[in-house]
């Protein structure tokens, strides 16, 4: 039960249908949607796409997104992978050719062909009810008549002048006089309207071909990238199985490789060795939490890749024996001294949002750019913001995550779902680049292993062990109450650069009817119930 004396926020409780996200206006549209006959679907890709323009650091038709669907609440979990892939042309042997030895932000060399706008049209004409011009007419009339900008993207856009100034057209949208705007400056993206409106009339090859795939060609390869328009004519998501593993009595579904889902999986299996008791924050319980993800995130990088161009060994990375090595590596008492070498990915922004109507179907979403605007390279006609997620590519060949033709890099961004006894009975997801699969773990252990709702879950200070170091990043609550006790166990402790991550999650009560949303007061968004 929440301490009404205390700041913070009660669950959101609804009998009909809900959406939770990171924005108000997102949220709002979501529920919009559902009132005017859209289902979940319908309602997650409108949400998004609002999100593609009052929230623009964290995603755009220029990321990728990733879903898990669950129709009609059954428990026959499918998933999406709408991530998109380098170009044709990108050998690692021809990048070194042109002088290129690191895949720096903002080269086009880091921009994979962005893979949202196919998923969402598959998407919707798959299982959705409405037209996407009524989708997207939300987005389109918020980019060009003007939104307000919210506070957390206020702060976050403050973080990435240097970046968003290094390109004219993102300057120009994103900034005033080369300074970053104060929370509540009203910003207008009217060519990203005139995009939309196209994908809305005409479909992904609105996005894929024509005019505005030679524009984004044309600006890719002024910049020296090696994209082209069969690259963008050819872009495609698919349908995935999900991985899946069980966790106090649930089964938690997660997208498979290139996707990180899998070591959120990995994570949990290694804390099913550990029952959770006593203060879900006790520095022995946030210490064992800590070297799980330690251990997990060593084999992440080591494995996790596109399954289409390397082996990825999913069977081993969930079997039990692996879990019970990997748990009987911890001291409880003292930090892992030495864990597997691997490539640093960078810790970055997305959004994550769930809807569940009522019918009972049963989304779970997640879209990115990657880092807060991505690569900060925008076309001038069709405004368009480039993702940066080719930046999780290694140049070194012998590397499972090595870039090469047609591949999908690691993602960070996970989506996640969990079933019992037949029915979904959770949606959830947590944001926050590389932190996700520690989030997905955190936040169900908190849930399952100590009681909390969906709301406290999401509320508790958070930490997380930068990959490759001992060193914990700590919310400053976490600091002041275990940071000295951390560092006697041999961990660094240090100040996040801001807010870790943001989750949002949405609860049904199958006995009752009834949904219970929670969303991260660490973004500007809610969730609704209607």
């Amino acid at each position: 039960m929440r301490d009404f004396e205390l700041p913070g926020r009660s669950l959101a409780v609804s009998r009909n249908a809900m959406a939770a996200t990171s924005q108000p206006l997102a949220t709002l549209t979501a529920i919009d949607i559902l009132r005017n006959g859209g289902n979940a679907i319908d309602a997650a890709v409108a949400a998004c796409a609002v999100q593609c323009v009052v929230e623009a650091g964290s995603t755009g038709i220029g990321g990728d997104c990733f879903a898990l669907l669950s129709l009609g609440g059954s428990d026959k979990v499918l998933a999406y992978n709408g991530s998109g892939r380098a170009p044709a042309a990108a050998t690692i042997e021809h990048l070194r050719s042109l002088g290129v030895s690191s895949l720096e932000r903002t080269s086009p060399h880091s921009i994979t062909i962005p893979g949202a706008v196919d998923a969402w049209t598959r998407l919707v004409a798959d299982h959705g009810r409405m037209k996407m011009a009524d989708i997207l007419a939300p987005a389109i009339k918020l980019a060009r008549d003007g939104y307000a900008l919210p506070p957390r993207t206020a702060h976050d856009l403050a973080a990435e002048i240097a970046t968003v100034s290094n390109d004219p057209t993102a300057s120009r949208i994103f900034l005033v006089d080369g300074e970053a705007p104060a929370a509540g400056t009203v910003q207008y993206q009217r060519e990203l309207a005139d995009t939309l409106e196209a994908i809305g009339r005409e479909g992904r090859d609105a996005f894929y071909r024509g005019p505005i795939a030679e524009e984004m060609v044309g600006f890719l390869n002024g910049l020296g990238g090696l994209h082209t328009l069969d690259d963008f004519a050819n872009a495609s998501g698919e349908y995935v199985t999900p991985v899946r593993t069980t966790f106090r009595g649930y089964d938690i579904h997660e997208c498979p490789p290139n996707g990180q889902g899998i070591i959120a999986l990995m994570i949990l299996n290694i804390l099913s060795h550990f029952p959770g008791s006593g203060d879900p924050l006790s520095p022995e319980r946030l210490h064992i939490e800590v070297e799980a993800t330690r251990l997990a995130y060593a084999a992440r990088n080591r494995f996790v890749a596109d399954p289409a161009k390397v082996d990825v060994p999913v069977d081993y990375l969930l079997s039990d024996a692996l879990a019970k090595e990997l748990a009987g590596m911890i001291n409880p008492e003292k930090a892992i001294a030495d864990l597997p070498d691997f490539d640093e990915v960078p810790h970055r922004d997305t959004i994550y949002l769930c809807v569940v109507d009522e019918d009972r179907n049963v989304v779970s979403f997640i879209s990115s750019v990657f880092f807060p605007y991505g690569s900060g390279r925008m076309t001038p006609k069709s405004g368009v913001l480039f993702q940066n997620r080719g930046m999780s590519f290694s140049l070194d060949p012998a590397k499972a995550n090595s870039i090469a033709p047609g591949k999908r890099p690691m993602h960070t961004i996970i989506p996640g779902m969990v079933t019992k006894a037949g029915k979904a009975v959770m949606p959830f997801g947590v944001m926050g680049g590389q932190y996700q699969a520690m989030g997905h773990a955190h936040f169900l252990s908190k849930v399952f292993d100590y009681g909390l709702d969906l709301q406290a879950a999401i509320d508790l200070p958070r930490l997380f062990p930068l990959p490759g170091t001992a060193n914990v990043e700590m919310e400053h609550r976490l600091r002041a109450t275990i940071g000295k006790e951390f560092e006697k166990r041999g961990f660094g402790v240090q100040e996040p650069q801001s807010a870790i991550g943001g989750a949002q999650a949405i609860w049904i009560d199958w006995e009752t009817g009834v949904l219970k949303g929670g969303s991260d007061p660490r973004k500007d968004g809610m969730a609704l119930g209607i």
